[in-house]
């Protein structure tokens, strides 16, 4: 990395600029707002059908579709886009939140996370709705809802671009920046040399499409997952007199009432509002792409699968790194950040070789995430332009930037991160506010079907005012 790409010059001042006119004016109002707006329009369906989210979920194992060349299963979509979810974001991420914002961050961390259930409910539906036919099954995401929803290639090029920029390249560096920064505080390993292990992996992975993908995600993302999450708990219940202190430090924090650490209530919900949309990408415009991949024959089962998906991450696996964290006293000592500082926290509860868990945990929570990424980028190239050549060039960055992510400044790569995932948010819940009544109407017709006990089933002709619809049947051609 050149000295001029670093947090302390005028790149980094230019970054900060749009960060803070960004986050500060428009998007913090605009993805609480809308995410609100969305609980109250779809009648709360994120807490209201939360059962039927769990059923979807586990029905979606079923890997018929998937041999049969039809699809990815509702669970694989679920693997892939927690896949790129559950990754720093989660451990890193949360540890910066943390560090900037102070405990109460994490108060706004679940905030973006039970408000943006419903974005993410409505993004994902609109894909289901509006997806294509490609050779390994089905592709689709917000590029492509706003083309054929709302008549305009154009927004979705721009969409696409931010994505390729945003997924496909930047992201990629804060995944193998944590996962290098944690190789080098438990082994001391070069951080180049972590670079070229992941591309290689990377490599082998990528070129084998989508379907290559998906089976890794569904083994990786689960298996770590649950570990990580059981080892939570088992911390949270040998220190359980301490947990109400946590929640009340939280919840004080959040409102400027009790300062510990960071900048205040400001700071508090700026970094936890950041860090949540991060972690949980709820209305980000990321999960559809993955949404869009699976065969279902509604398009609201895997809204409510992927609505759980920003659930599990933030109110399950977020709070388990920030209970981790904050029931030692190491965020409030020294100068750790990031991943080392998560990786300290639990060395204070189990000691020395938890540094090692960690580690691991990182490589393969931030790889599965490298999985989900790629694909994301993939999708957005094939929207932008068909030709082979656009999406060989687009593996060969994506691989360089691995190595480019590998050696980056911690500050800078962070800062690029929120620029540009704000950049494609914003886009997205344009076009998810405009659209938004679509996904409702689709709503309602599956609550029709299931309140007569039909398994609900979706066409073109289902629902009036919905038009370019590709992959939807009639239910006249039957």
């Amino acid at each position: 990395m050149t000295d001029w790409f670093s947090a302390d010059t005028w790149f980094g001042s230019l970054v900060d600029l749009g960060n803070d006119l960004l986050w500060t004016y428009v998007l913090i109002i605009f993805l609480l707002g809308l995410g609100l707006f969305l609980t109250i329009r779809t009648n709360f369906v994120q807490f209201r059908l939360l059962p039927a989210m769990i059923r979807e979920l586990f029905k979606g194992t079923d890997r018929t579709p998937f041999k049969e060349g039809k699809g990815t299963t509702p669970f694989q979509a679920f693997a892939i886009s927690t896949a790129a979810r559950v990754g720093t974001g989660n451990l890193a991420g949360v540890a910066i939140a943390i560090s900037v914002g102070g405990p109460g961050a994490i108060f706004w961390m679940w905030i973006v996370a039970l408000i943006g259930a419903a974005t993410g409910f409505v993004e994902s539906t609109l894909a289901q709705i509006y997806k294509v036919k490609d050779k390994d099954g089905f592709r689709g995401g917000p590029a492509y809802y706003m083309q054929r929803g709302l008549g305009s290639r154009g927004m979705g090029i721009l969409f696409a671009v931010l994505m390729v920029l945003c997924f496909g390249l930047i992201f990629n560096g804060v995944q193998t920046h944590t996962i290098s920064d944690a190789f080098v505080g438990a082994f001391d390993i070069p951080p180049i040399v972590i670079g070229i292990i992941i591309a290689a992996m990377m490599a082998f992975i990528i070129f084998g499409g989508i379907r290559r993908i998906a089976v890794v995600a569904e083994v990786i993302v689960p298996i770590f997952a649950v570990t990580y999450v059981i080892g939570a708990l088992v911390i949270m219940i040998i220190n359980f007199d301490q947990v109400p202190g946590v929640f009340a430090l939280i919840f004080s924090n959040a409102f400027g009432l009790e300062e510990v650490v960071g900048g205040g209530i400001g700071a508090a919900i700026m970094t936890g509002v950041q860090r949540g949309l991060f972690s949980n990408e709820a209305g980000m415009g990321s999960a559809p792409n993955a949404a869009a991949t699976v065969y279902v024959n509604h398009p609201v089962k895997q809204g409510l699968v992927q609505s759980l998906g920003v659930l599990v991450d933030t109110i399950v696996i977020c709070s388990a790194t920030a209970f981790i964290i904050l029931l030692t006293d190491v965020y409030t000592v020294g100068d750790m950040e990031g991943i080392q500082l998560t990786q300290m926290a639990l060395a204070e509860h189990v000691g020395e070789g938890a540094t090692i868990f960690v580690t691991l945990a990182v490589f393969f929570f931030a790889f599965s995430s490298l999985l989900g990424n790629y694909y994301y980028g993939q999708v957005n190239i094939e929207f932008i332009s068909e030709k082979p050549i656009y999406l060989t060039l687009f593996r060969i960055t994506f691989l360089l930037m691995i190595l480019a992510g590998a050696t980056a400044d911690l500050e800078i790569i962070w800062a690029m991160a929120d620029l540009f995932m704000g950049s494609m948010a914003l886009v997205n819940l344009i076009a998810v506010l405009l659209l938004g009544h679509i996904a409702i109407k689709a709503l309602r017709h599956y609550q029709n079907q299931t309140r007569r006990g039909l398994d609900p089933t979706f066409y073109r002709d289902s629902v009036k005012g919905i038009k370019n619809i590709e992959s939807w049947g009639s239910k006249h051609d039957k």
